[in-house]
């Protein structure tokens, strides 16, 4: 199998889907890998490095595109790739479909066979893709709320954990999964008061055993999310139900209750976004403001650092690009339920359940 690794073109996008030693593995498997020039630069790995390990450069997107029967990539293929697509290749990659409707019915046109990173289950019913974005978006979430509270971002001029004789920030997450956990841990360690509200609370009892002290949980429901949101310096959106659009969970009229200056970050957007007004920003134009509220959007927040997300990405993808390389689609799928979640669309029809919920006028088929 010819395997393809474009650079990635989404603005401010850094991270590249495979590292050399998943060249070496995959070459050594009976494969050939080609890696577009450059595509690893933004990550610190240079072209040799690929080379090294026995992958072959090549020069443009094109030809990638052209060549490569599995392409691997971190982010949704753009417009400008979307036009490259081919009957029948195979892409492995983010691609967050129910947020976009534009995104999904022009890979359904291209009859293309997706495999989404982020609705791939595990045996245990984990999502071990999204798992290391997600740890790495929550503690994002915390360090850029913080600075987003700054005066020059138009943020309250509030210091999340404050000095002596003057009162810390407060910190509200809505959603208690990986990327709760982990802006809890930064806003908690830079000394905020941190609320996370979930509606797990088995979830909440492993959080309240696990959190500093200055973190407490709450059940989310609706008057809660205003009571809190109200108090709040800083809302963090950390809401995922796997391949569905995230609810809506602070309504645009809600707005006028918060304090002027609250951010709000919402690492949800990829799937939606859970405030009603958050719409999608890049790492160029990182926020926007509604009603005196600071908005940050940005979605592919993970891009920013990105070595370090890389290398995290790449270390719990690569057993499964190999698996999927070496067995082919069908027999990847077989391997089991958590495999076919994986499998979005295929032949011009959407096969993942969560994802047609949000599309219902668009073709649906079982997987299998």
């Amino acid at each position: 199998m010819i395997i393809g690794i474009p650079r990635e073109i989404k603005t401010h996008e850094y991270r590249v889907a495979l590292l050399p030693v998943g060249a070496k593995c995959l070459t050594q498997d009976g494969h050939r890998v080609f890696v577009q020039k450059g595509a690893g630069l933004g990550a610190g790995i240079s072209d040799m490095d690929y080379e090294n390990a026995g992958a072959e450069i090549l020069d443009s997107m094109e030809e990638i595109y052209d060549e490569a029967d599995l392409i691997l990539k971190v982010k949704e293929p753009q417009p400008s790739e979307i036009k490259l697509l081919q009957k029948g290749q195979t892409l492995f990659c983010f691609f967050h479909f129910a947020a976009s409707k534009t995104l999904t019915e022009s890979c359904l046109s291209k009859k293309i066979t997706a495999i989404a990173y982020e609705t791939l289950f595990d045996q245990h019913g984990r999502l071990p893709l999204l798992a290391p974005m997600s740890e790495i978006a929550g503690k994002l979430a915390a360090q850029e709320g913080a600075k987003c509270l700054e005066n020059p971002m138009q943020g309250r001029g509030i210091l999340l954990g404050g000095v002596a004789g003057v009162e810390r920030a407060n910190v509200l997450i809505l959603g208690g999964g990986i990327v709760g956990a982990g802006a809890a841990k930064v806003a908690a360690g830079l000394g905020a008061n941190v609320v996370i509200m979930d509606v797990n609370q088995e979830r909440m009892r492993y959080l309240e055993d696990t959190l500093p002290a200055n973190v407490k949980t709450v059940f989310s429901d609706p008057h809660a999310v205003e009571t809190y949101a109200q108090a709040a310096d800083l809302i963090i959106g950390a809401v995922l139900i796997p391949g569905k659009k995230a609810p809506h969970l602070l309504a645009r009229e809600q707005l006028k209750l918060l304090k002027p200056g609250t951010v709000l970050v919402d690492v949800s957007i990829d799937q939606g976004g859970v405030f009603e007004t958050s719409r999608p920003t890049t790492h160029d134009e990182p926020t926007f403001v509604i009603d005196g509220i600071v908005h940050y959007c940005v979605a592919n927040m993970p891009g920013a650092v990105s070595r370090t997300s890389t290398f995290a990405l790449c270390n719990a993808t690569l057993p499964y690009a190999r698996c999927l390389a070496n067995l082919g689609t069908e027999k990847f799928i077989a391997q089991g339920s958590g495999h076919q979640e994986a499998l979005n669309m295929r032949n011009g029809v959407l096969t993942n359940r969560a994802v047609a919920e949000a599309f219902p006028n668009l073709p649906y088929q079982s997987p299998v």
